[in-house]
């Protein structure tokens, strides 16, 4: 499943420049991830950076957004295949 950044986000700007896939943006109020770009970076990292990262511990796994392992990593190399060398 893809992460979400909940409304308890402060605005640090931590999470967004660690974000391997360029998932992380800002939104109308606080930073977004996009769903459709976050593979919980698999493929980059053992854990998801912005977890780790976030002072405030509000990027939680999305519930409306379940994908496997598998399906995670074949997202991971088809980003990394659309990627300019």
């Amino acid at each position: 499943m893809a992460l979400l950044i909940t409304d308890e986000c402060i605005n640090c700007d931590v999470c967004e420049p660690e974000c391997p896939n360029g998932a992380i943006s800002m939104g109308a109020e606080f930073y977004q991830i996009d769903p459709n770009k976050c593979t919980e970076c698999v493929g980059h990292y053992d854990e998801p950076q912005c977890q780790l990262l976030c002072p405030v511990s509000c990027i939680p796994f999305d519930p409306d957004w379940r994908e496997t392992p598998e399906q995670l990593q074949a997202k991971y190399e088809r980003l990394t295949a659309a990627k300019p060398a």
